[in-house]
This record gives C-alpha cells, sequence and structure tokens, in this order.
C-alpha cells in the first residue's frame, strides 16, 4: 500500500528534483560497491549514511587492518524503492550472497530512507511533526511499523541463510539542513525504537544479534550542511560504536 502511493503522489519532474536535492538518492551519488575484499565474510549493507562518503567504512578498514564488502547504496530503502528500484536493502543481501558466501558477519542500517523520501517530498504520511502536533501521526507510525516487518523478515532471513552476526546502526536525530529537518525526529526516534525491536524479535535470525543506538553520540556538528549525513567526525564516531561489536568478533 505505501509503495503505491508513493508511486501516485511523486511525480517525474519532483523525483528528478528530489535526487538531486537530496545529495544521495541514487546510487551515482554513492561510493563504489566492495564486491571483493581482504575478509569476504564480512559484509556491509544499507544507505547513503554508508555509501554516500565511505568515510565509516574507510575507519573500520582502518581499524581491523583489512577490508570488508560493502554493498551500502545511497537512496536505498528496505524493500522496494521509490526512486531507486533496484539497489534496496534486500537486494544488497541477494547480490552479497551471490558474489561469496558464506557470510558470516553483516553491519547495516535501513529504514531511513522509507521515510525521508516520501517526507521530502510531500510528506503523504505526516511524518513531520508540527509544532501543535502533540504526538507522531497514525499514519506515520503505520509506515514505520510496515518497515518493521520488512526488517524482521529480512533478518530472519540471514539467519536462516547462515549469517552469525547481525550489527544494525539505528539513526541519529537530523538537524535543520538542506534535506534534514528537525521535525522529523519525533518519527526518528519511534523508527528506532521499532528497529530495535526488529533486532530483537527476528527469532530465526542469528543470536548475535546487535542494535547500536547512536543518538546519545551524534551532535549537530558531526552531521553534514544537508543535516542529514555524517561529517567527518560523524563518520568516525559511527565507525567507533560499530568497532565495540564488530571489533570483537573473528575477523
Amino acid at each position: 500500500m505505501k509503495k503505491c502511493l508513493i508511486r501516485s503522489r511523486i511525480t517525474l519532474i519532483s523525483m528528478l528534483v528530489l535526487i538531486v536535492a537530496s545529495l544521495g538518492a541514487c546510487s551515482l551519488l554513492s561510493v563504489p560497491n566492495i564486491t571483493s575484499a581482504g575478509n569476504n565474510k564480512i559484509v556491509n549493507l544499507g544507505d547513503s549514511i554508508f555509501a554516500l562518503s565511505g568515510k565509516i567504512s574507510d575507519y573500520l578498514h582502518s581499524y581491523a587492518g583489512k577490508t570488508f564488502r560493502r554493498y551500502a547504496t545511497s537512496g536505498a530503502e528496505i524493500e522496494g524503492a521509490s526512486i531507486v528500484t533496484s539497489f534496496d536493502v534486500y537486494s544488497q543481501y541477494a547480490t552479497a550472497k551471490s558474489h561469496y558466501t558464506p557470510i558470516e558477519t553483516i553491519f547495516m542500517d535501513g529504514g531511513g530512507n522509507d521515510i525521508l523520501i516520501p517526507a521530502v517530498a510531500f510528506d503523504p504520511y505526516n511524518c513531520k511533526k508540527d509544532w501543535w502536533e502533540s504526538s507522531l501521526s497514525s499514519t506515520c507510525k503505520d509506515l514505520i511499523d510496515d518497515v518493521y516487518v520488512d526488517t524482521v523478515n529480512l533478518l530472519n532471513q540471514m539467519g536462516r541463510d547462515g549469517v552469525q552476526n547481525i550489527i544494525f546502526l539505528g539513526y541519529y536525530n537530523l538537524k535543520n539542513g538542506l534535506i534534514g529537518s528537525t521535525s522529523l525526529n519525533t518519527a526518528v526516534n519511534y523508527g528506532d525504537a521499532r528497529l530495535a525491536a526488529a533486532v530483537a524479535n527476528a527469532t530465526a535470525a542469528s543470536n548475535n544479534r546487535m542494535f547500536i543506538d547512536p543518538r546519545p553520540y551524534i551532535v549537530s556538528s558531526d552531521i553534514t550542511f544537508d543535516g542529514v549525513h555524517p561529517s567527518d567526525s560523524g563518520a568516525r564516531k559511527l565507525a567507533d560504536l560499530i568497532w565495540t561489536k564488530l571489533g570483537v568478533l573473528p575477523y
């Protein structure tokens, strides 16, 4: 239902404008995939938090002394996409499996663009909370609950495929910028709660599932002028948070 609504509301012109304005809503604005690495059993999936600059990977590779595979793509949603139809996180995972198995560890994010892309366009789900609204809209909660279901299903598939470790990076609060808006932070907070629940409730997935909440650590100076993506300091902080989980695993 949500995909049909987005397609019916976003015209071709507005989609093109959004691609340009969002500084990361298409694969051309992603760093290249890493399909062959020093350790092919560790894989990164997700969206432009990882893929726009690639700095999180750079820091993690320096900490590990070797590279990991990366399939994260700017503009990616969890399953399906309103703009980039071939690079959702489900598709990234399928591509990673086709290149090399077994995959032992996945560190990832996902779900942010499911909220951000429609909100930047027309906000059909009313995920921007205005000052006079007392709480997040039910339509936005329904959208995020759909993302929860998609995420549980994906993590369960990973578990059935034998992935041993899943590290899921949540989202930090946005600042006002070119595409980010503090009016979306109530949705971010609800979304992080549902993503954390997805990680906890994916019963068919690996027992070694970890959710990272970056909100206590990322401040305004850690976010670029677009209001969404991590600056160099933000990328280092996120890499450090991931490394506290990844660095203790065999790699």
